[in-house]
This record gives C-alpha cells, structure tokens and sequence, in this order.
C-alpha cells in the first residue's frame, strides 16, 4: 500500500482545509487509517483516526470539535476536514495506515504499517 497525502496550504486562523490521503492497492478497506502531525522542533503527534469500515472514529483532544474524518473505500482515500483552524494547527500532516486495529490503537506513530509523505499545512494568526 502506498498512501499520498494532499491538501495541505496557507490559511488564515479560523480557515477550513480538507486534506486526502489517496492510497494504492486494493486492501484499503482493511487498513484502519490515520493522521499525524509535525510541528518544527516537536514530535509527530496524533491527529485522528478511522476505522477500516468508517463507523469509528477517534480525535485528540486538540482537535476534537474542529476536525471531521470521512473515508471513501471506492475511491481509497480518506479525508480530514479541519475548520476553525488555529496556528497551533501549523504542522506537516502524515497519513498513515495499520491493518485492522481499534481507532484506539493508532494514537502511537509505532507499529504503523505504512506512512505517506506529508502536506504543509500553514495557519496565520
């Protein structure tokens, strides 16, 4: 599976992105998915995750409220819709993948079995 993150940009503080993450292969509806992040200088950190069917979902508290995740299995991709986004939300976002775990199980960025390379996201104040 490869996993190619896009969406990422400059957006003013209380702005709206939605990112994709389009993956290959045809075992996508088995991969529960998730998002990271990278701020400079700071760890890769939880995001969001979803579950391979789309029926769980689980947020860190950061974003919780803010962020919504879809997934589209005919299409292989998932989506994280961020509004009123803060320039705390300034990082690299990573997508990434693990074959069929809890939504609780993605909050560590270890024992992912695929990463994506990430989008920018920018938020000015």
């Amino acid at each position: 599976v490869q996993l190619q993150a896009s969406g990422g940009g400059l957006v003013q503080a209380g702005g709206s992105l939605r990112l994709s993450c389009v993956a290959s292969g045809r075992t996508f509806s088995t991969y529960t998915m998730g998002w990271f992040r990278q701020a400079p200088g700071k760890e890769r950190e939880f995001v969001v995750s979803i579950s391979w069917t789309g029926g769980s979902t689980y947020y860190a508290d950061s974003v919780k409220g803010r962020f919504t995740i879809s997934r589209d299995n005919a299409k292989n991709t998932v989506y994280p819709q961020m509004n009123s986004l803060k320039p705390e939300d300034t990082a690299v976002y990573y997508c990434a993948a693990r074959y069929l775990v809890d939504t609780l199980l993605m909050v560590t960025a270890d024992g992912m079995d695929y990463w994506g390379k990430g989008t920018q996201v920018t938020v000015s104040s």
